[in-house]
């Protein structure tokens, strides 16, 4: 079994590009069954200023394609945003 503090130390990398998305902030957890829907990461790369809002990224567990020793390995990743940030052009 793996702790989320663990989870959270995993760089996030899309094989479709090899663009490097972050870390893990949160995740979505079917409660009624105790399995991961989806993990949750920060987008902290936009120019929202000093007190701008930084999007969150949600992707599926279906789109995990291995988790590794030190990296996350994810597939079809196209902003697939789950708050976009009310600041945002």
């Amino acid at each position: 079994m793996i702790k989320l503090s663990e989870l959270q130390l995993k760089e996030i990398i899309v094989i479709d590009d090899g663009r490097k998305l972050g870390h893990i902030s949160d995740l979505e957890i079917d409660i009624d069954n105790g399995k991961i829907l989806a993990i949750i990461v920060i987008i902290r790369e936009k120019k929202g200023g000093l007190f701008g809002k930084p999007d969150e990224l949600i992707i599926h567990w279906r789109q995990i394609v291995r988790i590794g020793s030190d990296v996350i390995l994810v597939k079809e990743v196209r902003d697939p945003l789950l708050y976009p940030s009310p600041y945002s052009e």
